[in-house]
């Protein structure tokens, strides 16, 4: 006979067989699954998990877990005042209004991101969001430095811009009433290889160059004129200026570009201003690791290295800056940099923007006689965008951003807006989602800023990661049987001891508890990865990571993988499947929900010719290729797409004559010719009626350097005017033409007509005559004769006559 005791044991295990078997028929139960054996444990399985910390929730089960859904756990008896189940939450700290104007007597209050502090309280894995508005005001003050490569090759372009100061400071005043304007200089290290170091070519290494044969020493970087508003001694000074020369093609020209980016107070940048950085050159720079050619093997700190004489002192001892180290200096000091380059480097540069944040590439005539127009152009380029840029982001926080722009839809992935006027507001909503909790203590910080603004959103963070019952835990409780801490309605034991109360120690065996360490009847006891102790289950180590749950029938290491990394690196592995960070999606976590990626150059997602998936375009459209599809020279739109920058860029007409985004969007290489070659493989053929009724031609190809090309005829084809006298003439000639041939049409039907008729009367007549002798109604005449005399009278006939 069995014990009430072993009844209710027996009531209990069926009650919890039962259990989890509706568990599997609704789906995994992550909460329960997970085996935690504390609150804290528990919290982290799953944002939805919650913890009931009652002293007699579950009593008289062996088997009840605490970690379950909130739902679940009131209906099992757990109060509502004992669960613990925290959420995330968030407090605005600051949130002053955005501000209209840039400069006057607000200039020093000048508000462009709203709010400005938040505090974030994060549960691990609870997923939570706030929203942000950048607005670029009006008549904001402009910081404008020019930094000029004065290698030889440049000395036409030094010439055209010795009156560059009024004329571009005349152009900025139609943008901003705050403008300052400074100009620095650079060439190359003056050290072989880079630059000649022969005692002949220290003073002037032009000796013995014919066609110029006299210029100044090769210096690294040197800083002429701190920004300034008197923009006649920007005349002044570039006027003085005279080219130098180097060895080598490349020039040491981010050398420079750092230097102007970290000596602030050098260079005279304001805190309360855009900073615009012109680089102007005709070549290729010098990277880092260039320098070990001449034996730099010193990386270049990121500091600010000017002299007395304003000259950067540093050239021959460290190396070339990296591209990291770059946008890493110009984002700090919140600097736009405007690469000024020759058509034949554009492509480079249009490379290196990719890699450094804030930056854009212009295409600069040979002579430099375009720069303003340039710079005027880069300037509202700039301002027509705004993108938000992450500092400091915490490694274990996911954050994810949804763009809306100036037509009120969301873009999910998107953390730009593009096409804006001065004015204008845009919103994003940014996702954030906590991974795991940092140790005690820690404090958790990062900052949301747009691109080269000076205004931020600072956000502090804490986590959720504590129970507010376990600030009562209680040491050497009796409910532990005095041998363990009674902490939130659960027993942690001292070492050697196991049970809800502690009551059991480890090795005590027999089939009661075996049989609670099944999951199912037939099933491996701990699935044969653990032991059977005290109607628990004591999972195995495992070299390859944690085994665990009620069964041991769990662990974090059998996930999908993706490259032979679990999850891919971006989720946790939780009993077979992979939980997904913030941003992530798929099996193996290797999908990203990023779409920035895929937003071309006209801001269509994939150009309207595909989809992104996992942060990448897949084009549909046939024929479609590139990383945002927007090549595709048999698209029925390729014509209808270029055409638009034929017009803007070759003739300053159409819908983009007007609008910033022509030097934006129409960036493909244009080449004007006398007649157009049709049969180049590969090549389409498009025209179009310009609104003169002229038919303009050009051809448009994609070459294999992936750069698209546009040849077009140097003017549209017309013909000349109708002559009003020539067009009477021919349409009354025409009539008389054709009445001329109507006319002989029908004289030769009534000839024809005519002489088949008179045939068939001759023919009818040749008919009717007929030979006498074949006439059978003819017959021979027969003449009668009377002759009287007197002796007698008689009577006779004769034929064929009278005898």
């Amino acid at each position: 006979m069995w014990s009430p005791g072993t009844w209710m044991w027996r009531a209990a295990l069926c009650c919890m067989l039962l259990e989890t078997f509706l568990h599997t028929a609704r789906g995994l139960n992550m909460c329960m699954s997970g085996s935690a054996t504390s609150c804290e444990e528990c919290l982290l399985i799953h944002p939805s998990c919650a913890w009931c910390a009652q002293e007699e929730f579950g009593r008289g089960w062996t088997l009840t877990s605490r970690c379950d859904l909130s739902p679940n756990l009131q209906k099992r008896g757990c109060e509502a005042r004992f669960i613990e189940y925290p959420t995330s939450s968030i407090s605005v700290l600051q949130n002053m209004p955005l501000s209209s104007k840039g400069s006057g007597l607000t200039q020093y209050g000048v508000v462009q991101i709203m709010p400005q502090k938040i505090s974030l309280s994060l549960r691990p894995g609870d997923q939570t969001w706030f929203g942000l508005q950048v607005r670029q005001v009006e008549d904001y003050p402009v910081d404008l430095y020019y930094l000029m490569d004065l290698s030889l090759s440049m000395k036409d372009d030094l010439d055209t811009i010795r009156n560059l100061g009024t004329k571009l400071a005349l152009e900025m005043s139609k943008l901003t009433s705050n403008f300052r304007l400074g100009f620095g200089s650079f060439v190359d290290k003056n050290m072989s290889p880079f630059s000649y170091t022969a005692s002949k070519y220290q003073e002037n290494p032009c000796n013995g160059y014919k066609l110029f044969p006299n210029c100044v020493p090769t210096f690294g970087f040197r800083h002429i004129l701190s920004l300034t508003d008197k923009v006649d001694r920007f005349n002044e000074e570039v006027q003085k200026q005279m080219v130098s020369r180097n060895r080598d093609a490349p020039e040491g020209g981010f050398d420079a570009i750092l230097q102007a980016a970290v000596c602030k107070e050098e260079i005279g940048w304001r805190k309360e201003a855009y900073h615009l950085l012109v680089f102007a050159t005709d070549d290729v720079p010098h990277l880092a690791l260039d320098g070990r050619l001449g034996g730099l093997v010193q990386p270049h700190d990121g500091q600010c290295h000017l002299n007395e004489d304003n000259e950067y002192s540093a050239s021959e001892k460290m190396d070339y800056p990296s591209l990291a180290l770059l946008g890493e200096k110009l984002a700090e000091n919140n600097i736009f940099l405007i690469f000024a380059v020759t058509k034949r480097l554009y492509v480079i540069y249009k490379d290196f923007t990719a890699l450094i944040p804030g930056t854009t590439v212009e295409i600069l005539d040979q002579d430099s006689k375009n720069v303003i127009q340039l710079i005027v152009a880069a300037y509202n380029n700039i301002r027509s965008k705004v993108e938000l840029s992450v500092w400091d982001h915490p490694e274990d926080i996911s954050l994810s951003f949804t763009a809306t722009c100036q037509d009120g839809k969301p873009l999910p992935g998107l953390r730009k807006c593009a096409d804006l006027k001065i004015g204008d507001t845009v919103s994003f909503n940014v996702s954030v989602e906590a991974r795991s909790c940092p140790p005690r203590g820690t404090d958790q910080s990062f900052t949301i800023k747009p691109v080269g603004f000076k205004e931020r959103l600072e956000v502090s963070v804490d986590y959720q990661c504590d129970c507010g019952c376990s600030r009562t835990a209680q040491t050497n409780s009796s409910i532990c049987s005095s041998i363990g801490t009674y902490n939130c309605g659960t027993c942690h034991c001292e070492p050697g001891y196991l049970g809800a109360r502690c009551e059991c120690q480890e090795g005590e065996a027999s089939s009661m508890y075996l049989s609670a360490c099944r999951e199912a009847e037939g099933k491996q006891i701990c699935s044969g990865r653990g032991e059977c102790s005290c109607n628990q289950c004591l999972c195995y180590e495992s070299e390859f990571g944690k085994i665990y749950g009620s069964y041991c029938e769990c662990d974090d290491f059998s996930c999908a993988r993706h490259k032979g990394v679990l999850c891919s690196g971006h989720g946790e592995c939780h009993c077979g499947e992979c939980k997904c960070h913030a941003g992530y999606i798929g099996d193996n976590c290797n999908c990203s929900t990023e779409t920035s990626s895929c937003i071309a150059d006209d801001g269509q997602m994939c150009s309207g010719r595909g989809s992104c998936v996992c942060g990448r375009c897949q084009c549909t459209e046939p024929g479609a290729f590139g990383d945002t599809c927007e090549k595709c020279p048999t698209c029925p739109d390729a014509c209808g797409t270029k055409r638009e920058c034929i017009e803007c860029r070759l003739f300053n007409s159409g819908r983009l004559a007007d609008n910033q985004t022509c030097q934006r969007l129409c960036k493909d290489e244009i080449i004007t010719v006398e007649t157009l070659k049709t049969e180049e493989p590969g090549a389409v053929l498009c025209l179009y009626k310009t609104d003169n009724d002229c038919v303009m031609k050009f051809t448009y190809s994609e070459h294999a350097s992936g750069q698209s090309v546009l040849a077009a005829l140097k003017e549209p084809e017309c013909g000349g005017g109708p002559d009003a006298l020539m067009v009477l003439l021919a349409v009354v000639g025409s009539i008389l033409l054709v009445g001329v041939v109507l006319l002989a049409a029908w004289k030769l039907v009534i000839t024809i007509h005519d002489r088949r008729e008179f045939s068939r009367f001759q023919s009818a007549r040749s008919r009717a005559r007929y030979e006498m002798a074949s006439n059978p109604l003819y017959k021979q005449p027969v003449s009668t004769l009377f002759v009287e005399s007197d002796c007698n009278m008689y009577g006779k006939s004769f034929n064929g006559g009278v005898h």
